[in-house]
């Protein structure tokens, strides 16, 4: 009988810590998902005041646009080599800088600084250092490597792209496994030292299993930029040459604003995180599974 009378004191309490945030959430950002939603099954141009339903033409016009697939097989490709090279470049750094290297919080703080620059900025700066100043140096050392701006080039702009993410976020993982790092715990490595492993051994047995959570975290964040990655795209290549770098954010961006097939744009913007999240769910997945406690 007690229980029956505090419920709806304990519900206001709830409802008067929670329920702004609720509130705000919910408006924020679950109706307009489901508005959008809605959208996918609209003729909308995006400036029209009205619009007729089409269902599920939309759909059907998205696994027909072999552009998105295309666009769609180029990002996969672009967020494997960045989770590799990212990842590896971040875990090399924090292992390197997590050994009591005098100034290594200087290092740290050095490597962390270009993920605190905007992306287009960012893609504006190493577009004038890809064109300008590689250029100058490959002439002038007679590097035929950088002897022309690899912007220009369809394959090499696709790697510059993937150099200036990896630049980008290599430090902020850093951050991530100098923590997970620090959180091995000590008696374990003295107990493996005394038993005669090397740092290799230790480093394979012991150090990269612990490590697991921020493997779990850093590729989670580096598959959720990679797929959503625009504003570097845009101020870095602008897709270009020959749309060969236009990632599939950018053609959901272009089909539905400037092509003005807001209804077909946002249907491809569904389909897209709808593949963004199985992928990524999949790989905490598997990622929880290989844990282990120390």
């Amino acid at each position: 009988m007690i229980k029956e009378k505090e419920w709806w004191p304990r519900l206001q309490n709830r409802l008067l810590f929670t329920g702004p945030t609720l509130f705000a959430f919910i408006t924020v950002m679950i109706v307009p998902f489901l508005y959008g939603i809605y959208l996918t099954m609209t003729n909308w141009d995006g400036i029209a005041t009205s619009h007729t339903l089409v269902w599920f033409d939309n759909y059907t016009k998205v696994f027909q646009d072999k552009v998105f697939w295309q666009s769609f097989g180029l990002t996969l490709k672009y967020v494997f080599f960045t989770v590799v090279l990212v990842n590896a470049v971040a875990f090399l750094l924090a292992l390197g800088l997590s050994r009591g290297l005098k100034g290594q919080n200087l290092f740290r703080a050095g490597f962390f600084l270009p993920n605190l620059v905007g992306g287009i900025v960012l893609g504006l700066i190493w577009q004038f250092i890809f064109s300008n100043v590689f250029v100058f140096l490959g002439e002038k050392a007679n590097i035929p490597l950088f002897s022309y701006s690899w912007l220009a080039d369809p394959e090499k702009a696709f790697w510059a792209l993937v150099v200036v993410t990896v630049w980008q976020y290599a430090g902020y993982m850093m951050v991530i496994y100098i923590a997970g790092l620090m959180s091995v715990p000590h008696d374990v490595l003295e107990a493996a030292s005394i038993d005669g492993a090397n740092r290799w051994t230790k480093l394979r047995r012991m150090i990269l299993p612990l490590m697991v959570p921020s493997f779990i975290v850093c590729i989670f964040l580096t598959l959720q930029r990679g797929f959503m990655v625009y504003d570097v795209n845009l101020s870095l290549t602008k897709g270009g040459p020959f749309k060969s770098t236009e990632m599939v954010s950018m053609h959901v961006y272009e089909k539905a604003f400037l092509s003005r097939d807001y209804g077909l744009g946002q249907a491809e913007a569904l389909v897209l995180f709808l593949l963004v999240a199985a992928i990524t769910l999949l790989q905490v997945y598997f990622g929880k599974k290989m844990e282990v406690e120390a």
